[in-house]
């Protein structure tokens, strides 16, 4: 079996990118008898998997997405006799005779009112053209059951395609216990000896509003107020940004929270370990990475309800309305005032963390992979 993957979404710096990378290299690890070959759209990643014999990366350069998706990948397969295409992201070529595969990350476009806050066009796009991709595809694997239920009542006639396969954090996630490693990375992030903890991007635009970073610090003001003595530390890709969006002076807690940027990959483990608590409320989520990369850390985790977050950490972490900035502050009071409480949390954090992982994600992705390329 010859297997294309469209390697376009690994350029992405998200969760998305995030996850391309890592099924690609989870796969290649556990399948050593079929052949894939890697199409990507740029050089960034090219040579990644070199060290795999069984791999084959190939240059398709081109400007426009949809030219790339939907004329170059089908040329490229047809040239390398693939027998399937699978896409880490959500769209699939519409003309080709290969068995096609696709992934949903979220299917908050189509929910009201959350597929309010895209243009004109982006709707065009979400409700015309999307929809073809849906029909085309043979396979779709979502990330969460939150994310799939909310894909089949949008498209009912995707039913019986669409399959939940979780997926995990990366292995180097681990609680850090080494004293000289924690010191190091707080020297390097200038961090105070006891902290709450969220890793949320800046989205620009009104889909910003998802992300719940001003609930988030109201909570957190309300909290010093109940007489918290930890600071609230900001991790991710322009995250400062919030600080200009949103009047934290106002709020009393300008000089308590701490916005780092973007992290290496390599230092996260031990801001999780250092950090007394992870918060994250945000309004809408499918399959948040750093939530299971917290529990994995045995970080404390206060999240929100009704969403893929309380699928994602289901008895493991104290989830309130994402709405409700009391609440919230109630809750971060509740874990960190109670020392027996963080260890329970902790310790079954570690243990529903085991639910996810990437090679059971590779698994389940290859037994469709097989069983499609049987039934054509």
């Amino acid at each position: 079996m010859r297997i294309g993957i469209m390697m376009r979404s690994a350029d992405e710096a998200g969760g998305i990118g995030v996850y391309a990378r890592n099924i690609v290299e989870e796969l290649l690890k556990l399948d050593q008898e079929n052949e894939y070959v890697l199409f990507y759209k740029t050089e960034k990643h090219l040579g990644r998997y070199e060290k795999f014999a069984n791999c084959r990366e190939i240059f398709l350069p081109g400007k426009n997405k949809a030219v790339w998706d939907q004329w170059k990948i089908p040329r490229a397969a047809r040239k390398e006799r693939v027998d399937l295409i699978f896409n880490p992201k959500f769209t699939v070529p519409l003309l080709t005779r290969c068995k096609t595969m696709m992934v949903v990350h979220g299917a908050d476009w189509f929910i009201p009112p959350y597929d309010e806050v895209y243009t004109t066009i982006d709707n065009f796009y979400i409700k015309r053209v999307m929809p073809l991709y849906f029909r085309r595809a043979d396979a779709i694997s979502s990330v969460s059951d939150y994310s799939t239920d909310g894909f089949v009542q949008a498209f009912p006639w995707c039913r019986d395609k669409i399959k939940t396969i979780y997926f995990g954090p990366n292995r180097i996630f681990k609680r850090i216990s080494d004293r000289q490693a924690l010191e190091a990375v707080q020297t390097k992030y200038n961090l105070p000896q006891e902290f709450i903890l969220t890793v949320i991007r800046y989205d620009h635009g009104a889909r910003n509003t998802r992300k719940n970073f001003k609930g988030m610090a109201e909570a957190f003001s309300l909290y010093k107020k109940m007489g918290g003595k930890e600071k609230f530390v900001v991790v991710g890709r322009d995250c400062d940004l919030y600080a200009k969006e949103y009047d934290l002076k106002a709020m009393g807690i300008e000089e308590n929270v701490i916005f780092t940027g973007l992290v290496p990959q390599v230092d996260l483990p031990a801001l999780y370990s250092l950090a007394r608590l992870y918060l994250y409320t945000t309004i809408i989520e499918a399959f948040p990475i750093p939530t299971t990369e917290a529990m994995a850390c045995g970080c404390p985790i206060v999240t929100s309800n009704g969403t893929g977050l309380e699928e994602l950490t289901h008895g493991v972490s104290l989830a309130v309305d994402p709405l409700d900035s009391q609440a919230i502050a109630e809750a971060i009071d509740k874990v960190l005032g109670d020392e027996a409480l963080q260890e329970d949390m902790r310790a079954k954090g570690f243990e529903r963390s085991k639910i996810f992982s990437w090679e059971k994600c590779a698994v389940q992705t290859l037994e469709i992979f097989k069983q499609l390329v049987r039934e054509s």
